[in-house]
């Protein structure tokens, strides 16, 4: 797939169009269906795409294994505290149960941070497996 210069100049475009319409689904997975593991899945499609049509390094000099690894690993620790934070007050900052509101991004509470950190975990998730099962194939 590397040389047909068609894809190439498709994908050019379309990856771009996927991450963001995976951006859009995870900032307004508060007020309608979708949230951060459905933006999440699309944005890692979008990343696999890439690694499919351009190749392995395309993708790694773009963000490598390492990165991926830190990145995941402080969003799991910063969900880690906003669920602690909820837990211990028991739920008290939120509205009971937080509604968002359409048209106001930032009315579900906790609910737009939790989805951004869970679709940023889920991406770099799914393409670090789909990376080690490619690298195994080899």
């Amino acid at each position: 797939m590397k040389n047909d210069i068609v894809l190439r100049e498709v994908c050019k475009f379309m990856i771009p169009a996927i991450q963001l319409y995976a951006v859009y689904i995870i900032l307004h997975g508060h007020i309608s269906p979708g949230g951060g593991f459905a933006g999440g899945t699309i944005l890692s499609c979008s990343f696999i795409i890439a690694h499919l049509v351009f190749g392995r390094d395309y993708v790694k000099s773009k963000f490598n294994f390492n990165l991926l690894i830190k990145i995941m690993s402080i969003c799991l620790i910063i969900y880690g505290i906003i669920k602690m934070y909820s837990f211990l007050t028991s739920g008290t900052h939120l509205p009971h149960p937080p509604i968002g509101v359409p048209g106001n991004i930032l009315s579900g509470g906790f609910i737009l941070p939790l989805n951004i950190l869970v679709g940023i975990i889920v991406a770099c998730v799914m393409y670090i497996v789909f990376d080690l099962f490619m690298e195994g194939g080899k």
